[in-house]
């Protein structure tokens, strides 16, 4: 069985990396959206594990190609080495799986060198020089120049990504606004909406990498069409759709693919492997195995598959509106957006079967309560979880508390609405400026209740945001408990917005700790639990004998359970008011 194993690789292994490469390329384009609006593990897990053997797959062909004697039994195999510069290159949906990513784009560069060099090595001393071979060599040449075009467009696209060259672009790009009469931009649906959120975009921007000052030639001439167009827009779906715009500059080729160089790659791409395939058709195939043959076509049908594809993508995008807003062609801004002809093309390429997702979340946020942590079984053979004792043995402990201690909840509409009235509140007072930012995290809510004067409240805000959020949480956990307007007929739907948020920010804090701003506070967190674990070895209320068995195969304790030991703790609590 081994030997067998041995042997087909040994006659096979070009074959099988190239189709490997192949079929990697076709899950990170199935599979790179899903991160979007959801969190699927599985498929997340998928992705990942995809988006690492791609580079890696790719990589090791082109050494292997350069190095093996392969060509000698299968010399077509020559010719695959420019489909795995365009495999390195990647479907345009996904370019980044962290925003780590994005920093290393000076190693992609590096790796984009040594590969190209690879595989021009690999043709020059390979490819038939003359005689039948011409149009083959030909169709080569064509495949590596693309080839080097799409790796090099990913290599510029992770660049664009990294939050020093979003910095730049905030001053060095105008907002895509046409200055044209359009009859679109007075709907109000989800499409129209999109395309206010492209006008507001650069709002967005200056938000993301942290820009308090904002420069005055930037907005100077647009404050009138901001004020309309977040005046007649519901402000909520603005952000969202500002933040699915925002992803796809940091993980996909959106920031290079809808540019005047981008659109002609698009369009040059599907015309050259077109051709690459109509020369590979005619070439003489005496000599070469029949499925190195098949394998070739295999090769050349994904190519033209995913080339077409990408084409389709970027012209119906929504991305082309904000070219089309920005170019400084007049002429072809006023034809495509005033004369709607755009938009006829993109309900043509609608019309050829692409459905355009919304560009929407799922409004599932993670939880996790540090009381609720704070006051789980004691940790004996008896009350733990199996699975707990084995990772605190074998070491992610850290881990393990944390998913296990964790879930996840629907974004209360309560919580929608009043966000998005706070943010039209700020904006109708022109708060949003550099004061404001300059301001300790929650000191406007708390000032205009006139409850940051002197007192505790004064001082419960935090020197950093992460600390704030521990204050706050305990804070609210105490009020809810303590309360009696929170135990009142009617207050349910506030005590659970209250509380789904305050959860959700403690999930940030211990799971997503890079999500939010400030230093982590990891340290802080350790000690507060260590401080409330030792409280209730103290005074512990809990009769855990009748759980014994469930905490034991338990393989999630999330904090909104109804075994929530939060809940419990509550209604132990004397109502004061």
């Amino acid at each position: 069985m081994a030997g067998d194993a041995l042997g087909l690789w040994n006659h096979g292994s070009m074959q099988i990396l190239v189709l490997l490469s192949l079929g990697l390329q076709f899950v990170l384009f199935a599979f790179a959206g899903i991160r979007r609006r959801e969190d699927a593990p599985v498929r997340r897990f998928l992705l990942w594990l995809a988006y690492l053997l791609a580079d890696s797959t790719a990589v090791y062909a082109v050494g292997h190609l350069s190095f093996s004697s392969t060509m000698r039994e299968h010399q077509l195999v020559v010719f695959w080495a420019p489909f795995l510069l365009m495999h390195l290159g990647g479907p345009d949906n996904i370019t980044a799986y962290a925003l780590q990513d994005n920093q290393l784009w000076l190693r992609h560069l590096q790796i984009l060198v040594v590969q190209v060099l690879g595989a021009a090595y690999v043709l020059k001393k390979n490819l038939p020089g003359s005689g039948g071979g011409y149009l083959l060599r030909l169709a080569s040449f064509l495949m590596f120049g693309l080839g080097v075009v799409k790796y090099g467009e990913r290599t510029w696209a992770l660049k664009c990504a990294t939050l020093e060259s979003i910095g730049v672009s905030v001053k060095m790009q105008p907002p895509a606004i046409h200055n044209h009469f359009h009859p679109q931009d007075e709907a109000s649906d989800e499409e129209f909406m999109v395309r206010r959120a492209h006008s507001l975009f650069h709002i967005c921007k200056r938000a993301i990498v942290d820009s308090s000052v904002i420069e005055k030639d930037v907005v100077e001439g647009h404050e009138e069409y901001t004020t309309k167009m977040m005046h007649k827009a519901e402000l909520w779906a603005l952000m969202e759709i500002k933040l699915s715009l925002m992803y796809d500059v940091l993980y996909t080729k959106a920031a290079v693919a809808h540019t005047l160089f981008g659109y002609l790659v698009r369009v040059v791409s599907p015309l050259t492997t077109a051709a690459s395939l109509v020369l590979f058709q005619l070439t003489a195939k005496q000599g070469y195995s029949r499925a190195d043959i098949a394998i070739t076509y295999v090769l050349m049908g994904g190519a033209v598959f995913m080339e077409t594809t990408s084409l389709l993508n970027a012209l119906g995008s929504s991305w082309t509106f904000a070219f089309l807003s920005t170019t400084r062609w007049q002429w072809l801004r006023y034809g495509a957006l005033c004369n709607e002809r755009w938009d006829r093309l993109r309900r043509l390429v609608v019309s050829l079967g692409y459905r355009y997702k919304p560009r929407r979340w799922s409004y599932t946020i993670g939880q996790y309560n540090m009381l609720h942590f704070c006051t789980r079984p004691t940790s004996t053979p008896f009350t733990s979880p199996l699975l707990g004792r084995l990772a605190k043995k074998f070491g992610p402990s850290e881990w393990w508390n944390t998913k296990h201690y964790s879930a996840s909840a629907d974004l209360p509409v309560y919580i929608r609405r009043s966000i998005s009235n706070y943010m039209r509140r700020l904006y109708s007072k022109g708060k949003f400026n550099t004061g404001l930012l300059r301001k300790k995290w929650g000191e406007d809510p708390l000032d205009r209740r006139g409850l940051y004067g002197e007192g505790i409240l004064k001082h419960s805000l935090g020197v950093e945001f992460q600390e704030g959020i521990i204050i706050w949480h305990i804070g609210t956990e105490a009020s809810l408990a303590k309360s009696q307007r929170a135990k009142a007929e009617g207050a349910a739907e506030h005590v659970h917005a209250i509380r789904v948020l305050s959860d959700y920010m403690m999930f940030l804090l211990v799971d997503r700790p890079y999500m939010l701003p400030g230093q982590p506070q990891k340290r802080i967190y350790q000690r507060i639990c260590e401080k409330l674990v030792a409280l209730r070895s103290l005074n512990s209320k809990y009769d855990l004998r009748n759980g014994m068995v469930r905490n034991l195969f338990r393989l999630r304790d999330p904090p909104n359970s109804k075994t929530s030991r939060v809940d419990e703790r509550g209604a132990r609590q004397h109502p004061v008011r």
